[in-house]
Order: C-alpha cells, then sequence, then structure tokens
C-alpha cells in the first residue's frame, strides 16, 4: 500500500470516529500518523541526485509575494495590472504552465510578484503540478490567495486544507514568539540521550495532558524528551513542534470578480479578516491591494545620512523582521559585513528615536523611514603615526614601553 492509499485510510478513520473524551488518544495518534506520512511524501526518493522538474526563479527585490489560487480566477491578469509584467491570460483553464516573475516598485521597494500555475484539489498529493507551486509558496515572504468572489467560500477551504497538508501554516503564529529580542517558546522541545520523558505545564492544559503526549511521542519513536507547555496549546501545535518543519507565512484573501456579485455581498467580504475586494476587469481598489501587502509584509525603509551633509532618501537599506531583524547590527550587517567592527556608535532620527538625534548601540530596534548616521571609531594604525613622532625622538616597536604604558587603569563608569 502507497503512502497516499495509507493517509486516506487513516483519514476516512478519524472521519468515522466520534470525537469525545473516550477517543481523543486514538485521534492524537492518527494525527501523529498522517503527518509522519506527509512528511514522507514531501521527502524526495532516496538514491535519486538529479533535480527535479521545478520552476523555481532567481529571487530578486526586497520581498517575495506568491500569487495561489484555483485556475481561471484572474492571477496571471492582476500580474499583468500590477507589474507591467505580460503574462498570458484566457478563457480556458490552466492558462498559465510556468512560474512568471514580476517586479512591483512601491514606496522606493523592488517586490517580486510570481504568477503560479493554477492548483486542484489533491495537490499535496501530486496532482497537476501542485507540489512545485507549493515549493515556491514556501519561499515567499507572503501570499496572496486569489478567490472567485461568486464562489469564494468552497476555494477557500480547499486551497487552506492543501497548504496546511505540506506544512504551511496561514497567518498563524509560530511555536517560538520573538518579541524584544527574546524568544519565548509556547512549546519547549527538546529531545535527550537518557532520562525519559519529563512533562510539564505552566498553566492548566484543556487539549493535551500527560498520556496523550506520551503517545504522540512515541509514535515518532522519541522516548527521552523534554516538553513545557507555556500555553494551552492544541495536539496540532505539539505535533508541529516534533515535526519542526513548518513555514508559518502571512497570506492575504484577494477576492477578485466583484463586478458579478451583489453589493451586500461585496460588503460581507470586504469586513473578513485579512481579505481585500477587488475586481481585475475594472481595476477597482488595486491601490488597498498594495498598501495591504505592504503592511503585512513589514518592510523597514532606512535611510543613511554622512556627516554635515543631507539625507540620502533615494536608496534606503531595506530590512524585515522574517529576513534577519530591523536592529542597527542588522542595518550595518546589510551594507557590510565587516561595518560592524568599526561602528561607534549612530545617530538616529526618525519614531524610533526618543530625541533627535538619539545616540544609539547595536542593540537599537528601527522602523520605517528612519535616519541613520554612522560614526566610526579611530584608526588605530593612524593614531600610532600620529603619535610616533620625529626623528631620533620617534618610537620603535621594539622600544621598551614606559612606566606610564606598564600601569592598568579601570576604565571610568561613565
Amino acid at each position: 500500500m502507497g503512502i497516499i492509499e495509507r493517509i486516506k485510510e487513516i483519514e476516512a478513520e478519524m472521519a468515522r470516529t466520534q470525537k469525545n473524551k473516550a477517543t481523543e488518544y486514538h485521534l492524537g495518534q492518527l494525527k501523529a500518523k498522517i503527518a509522519k506520512l506527509r512528511t514522507q511524501l514531501l521527502e524526495p526518493p532516496k538514491g535519486s541526485s538529479a533535480g527535479g522538474d521545478g520552476f523555481e526563479v532567481t529571487q530578486f527585490g526586497h520581498g517575495r509575494v506568491a500569487l495561489i489560487g484555483f485556475p481561471s480566477v484572474g492571477k496571471s491578469t492582476l500580474l499583468t495590472m500590477l507589474t507591467g509584467t505580460h503574462s498570458e491570460a484566457a478563457s480556458y483553464e490552466f492558462t498559465t504552465l510556468a512560474c512568471i516573475p514580476g517586479i512591483i516598485h512601491y514606496n522606493d521597494t523592488k517586490i517580486q510578484l510570481l504568477d503560479l500555475p493554477g492548483i486542484i484539489e489533491g495537490a499535496s498529493e501530486g496532482k497537476g503540478r501542485g507540489r512545485q507551486v507549493i515549493a515556491v509558496a514556501k519561499s515567499s515572504d507572503l501570499v496572496l490567495m486569489v478567490l472567485d468572489a461568486s464562489k469564494s467560500e468552497g476555494h477557500r477551504q480547499i486551497l487552506t486544507r492543501e497548504l496546511e497538508s505540506v506544512g504551511l501554516r496561514l497567518n498563524k503564529r509560530p511555536p517560538q514568539v520573538i518579541s524584544f529580542l527574546t524568544v519565548v517558546c509556547v512549546i519547549y522541545f527538546k529531545k535527550k540521550k537518557t532520562g525519559g520523558i519529563s512533562f510539564n505545564s505552566t498553566l492548566p492544559l484543556t487539549h493535551v495532558d500527560e498520556k496523550l503526549c506520551y503517545q504522540i511521542l512515541h509514535e515518532y519513536k522519541i522516548h527521552n524528551a523534554e516538553v513545557l507547555f507555556r500555553e494551552d496549546a492544541t495536539v496540532d501545535d505539539l505535533i508541529d513542534v516534533i515535526e519542526g518543519n513548518r513555514k508559518y507565512i502571512k497570506c492575504v484573501y484577494v477576492y477578485n470578480k466583484i463586478d458579478v456579485i451583489g453589493i451586500d455581498d461585496v460588503d460581507k467580504l470586504a469586513q473578513r479578516p485579512n481579505s481585500v475586494v477587488i475586481s481585475c476587469n475594472l481595476k477597482l481598489n488595486l491601490d488597498r491591494l498594495l498598501s495591504k501587502m505592504w503592511e503585512e509584509m513589514g518592510l523597514v525603509r532606512v535611510y543613511t545620512k554622512a556627516q554635515g551633509q543631507q539625507p540620502d532618501f533615494s536608496d534606503p537599506v531595506v530590512l524585515s523582521a522574517d529576513r534577519g531583524g530591523c536592529t542597527v547590527e542588522d542595518f550595518c550587517n546589510h551594507i557590510h559585513r565587516n561595518l560592524i567592527k568599526d561602528v561607534k556608535y549612530v545617530l538616529v532620527w526618525g519614531t524610533s528615536a526618543r530625541h533627535y538625534p538619539q545616540h544609539c548601540g547595536l542593540g537599537h530596534v528601527l522602523q520605517d523611514e528612519d535616519v541613520v548616521q554612522i560614526v566610526k571609531k579611530k584608526n588605530p594604525d593612524f593614531q600610532e603615526k600620529e603619535e610616533g613622532g620625529r626623528g631620533r625622538f620617534k618610537s620603535h616597536s621594539t622600544a621598551p614601553a614606559r612606566i606610564s604604558d606598564r600601569q592598568k587603569k579601570v576604565p571610568l563608569k561613565t
């Protein structure tokens, strides 16, 4: 029996199993089995060294956005309107058979937009070109799920299920939450060599107990581990932490073709969270879509300033919390990796500064449209040349050190 058949058999067993207190342990084991099988389904076959038939394109710009949706929902037309790149559009399905990239120039940044072929139900099992499409989506910073407004609810559920089947989590918080340069693990999990399984929680749990946690770990053949719950997490959250290969991506639901439905239906769709209603045919609300993309991507533009000169507002340094971070140290590393060694302090103007200018260190978190001036340390080699003297009074490297040089002094705290 193949992996796909085994997955369908377990799904059928879960569907006919009534969910109650007596069957929650059995359902937890079945969820762990499905997660293991889906991970095996995505792994490349052993012994195959040749590359696959994917259509990955070179990453370009300050961010990447993927267009995902069913065939003939308007993805190619949307790409052409936002980027100016021609993508063939027709009235029949599967017009786009390859990944077509385009560049959006917005707020002094360049955002790469990818028009992917339409996926169908069963894409996670290999139907159509679903695996290649989902693989490209995993490398994106944002997913635009393009839906037909007249049949959006059914398509949205199918696409969300297909993406979650391969480890994509849309608009969900990862098990590690980073805030103020500290990492807080919702579920702390660590394998050990000996000692058995240690289970603890900082609050009462309503979805997982110690017995269910043991059964899920044993399903993965883990017999020595430490598990700590800091929130009331679910069984799916625990499985995601054990797997460790989940991708958490922000998603914006784009409802196209609103010109074919009533105004009341358009109003209901527009009020949904993370949703934007547009019409490519009438070119409606495209500006709102661009601003929503910018808001969700969280790009931070930092402008540079040389000493005694005006800031350069033409070419910003673009940072992102999802790509490295937004601190002063990340800003310096983005310019040059060796620049951090020469930085004495920085002067910051903008919303992240308490006063203008503010002397900041490497850990200061920058915000959008900040202006930064880097103050470098003095070159010690240049100081030695200046202090070396002239003629017979010139100091040599082989000369004995003076008494004042041998005296060690603790630097002042001020």
